[in-house]
């Protein structure tokens, strides 16, 4: 199907939405996002794009600009939470496409390097979307209605779009019984561009530089009864996250000695979106399938899922083939990720004496077969969503 002139609306200026609106306006389609905010803020801290995110960036054209913004991750070293001692070194490929550690506003401007001749509206507050139309229509707060060939949601875990694609039953998150804080501390250059995984009884804490060493990100996961609410910028007291890692050794206290301020939020397990499509719509990203973040892999199945979705549209003879294409590519592997995030999750916060075998476990693997990791997720990082 020829994309030119094909007009497209994206709710969402993130990650999701700009890396559609790229992969669209690519292939020719007339392409206006609408986004909430004033603008692209910097809001966010870090992210960590694997090869297969960063086949996608630069098959927009702009890895040169994701080399520039991100720093290559040379390794990721997991250690005993009580001692800081190490229990398994990954050595990481510094050849191919590479894994990247990047903070969210800078992606952010790396994407927004290959949306030439994208329309952006900000301050566009959508409060329902109408997609059985033969121009599905969107309709914003103060009653302005905006119509399209094709819209899609990229709005993240509280779509307005997605719940009108199920056949109005809204999602069930449950509460997963652990709550995530993020904070950024400063850093220096000298600091490796690696990534370190503390784990310990219920708790994991996980960090790495990023801007060129200049900044330190720090997430730390704990699990608790108490509920947390969903969402990445409640703001928290230091004091707490001081006191829920302090049995942490190794430079943990040191760092968490400098944060002054950062966020808490609930983790939810939400079901994968059963209908991805309907009428002339489709959800990707969040939208479609929020995941826990222990496999680092929010952000790269969107940058999969845009780039699928513009190439099976292009492919198809009609937008209908072209949206069913889309759902059957990716569902099952998105249901896949997410279990594998699911497991990493217990796997970070093994209690004794499970915690001493497998840590014994990985010791023995780090020296006989360092690159088993690797290979145990080699479907994940391989695939190549770009490949013709």
């Amino acid at each position: 199907m020829q994309l030119a002139g094909l007009e497209v609306l994206v709710i969402g200026g993130g990650v999701a939405g700009l890396a559609a609106a790229a992969a669209l306006r690519q292939r020719g389609a007339s392409v206006l996002v609408l986004e909430q905010a004033a603008g692209l803020l910097e809001v966010g801290a870090g992210l960590q794009i694997s090869p297969n995110g960063a086949r996608v960036v630069r098959a927009l054209g702009q890895g040169g600009a994701l080399a520039a913004h991100a720093q290559r991750n040379d390794s990721v070293i997991l250690r005993a939470a009580g001692s800081g001692a190490q229990v398994l070194r990954l050595d990481l490929p510094q050849t191919g496409p590479g894994f990247h550690l990047i903070h969210r506003a800078d992606l952010i401007s790396v994407l927004k390097g290959a949306c030439d001749g994208v329309e952006m509206r900000f301050v566009a507050h959508v409060a329902r979307v109408a997609p059985d139309r033969a121009r599905p229509s969107v309709t914003l707060e103060g009653g302005e209605v905006l119509s399209a060939d094709l819209v899609i949601g990229a709005d993240g875990l509280h779509s307005v779009l997605r719940p009108s694609l199920q056949g109005g039953q809204p999602s069930q998150p449950f509460f997963t019984g652990q709550v995530a804080w993020r904070a950024l501390i400063p850093c220096t250059p000298a600091e490796s561009a690696q990534a370190q995984v503390f784990m310990g009884p219920g708790r994991h804490l996980v960090s790495y530089p990023l801007r060129g060493g200049t900044l330190r990100n720090i997430v730390a996961v704990e699990e608790r009864k108490a509920w947390a609410q969903e969402g990445w910028n409640h703001p928290d007291d230091p004091k707490n996250l001081r006191h829920a890692f302090a049995d942490f050794g190794g430079p943990v206290p040191d760092w968490l000695a400098q944060v002054y301020k950062l966020w808490l939020w609930g983790l939810f397990r939400h079901e994968v979106a059963a209908h991805w499509y309907r009428g002339q719509a489709a959800i990707l990203g969040d939208a479609a399938h929020p995941t826990l973040p222990f496999m680092a892999q929010g952000a790269n199945m969107a940058l999969e899922d845009a780039y699928v979705l513009a190439r099976e549209l292009a492919r198809a003879g009609t937008l209908a083939a072209g949206l069913a294409a889309y759902q059957a590519d990716r569902r099952d592997r998105v249901i896949r990720v997410v279990k594998a995030a699911n497991r990493n999750a217990r796997n970070y916060h093994l209690r004794t004496p499970l915690a001493q075998i497998a840590h014994l476990a990985l010791r023995i693997s780090g020296k006989v077969m360092p690159d088993a990791p690797l290979r145990q997720f080699a479907w994940m990082y391989d695939h190549d969503v770009t490949e013709a």
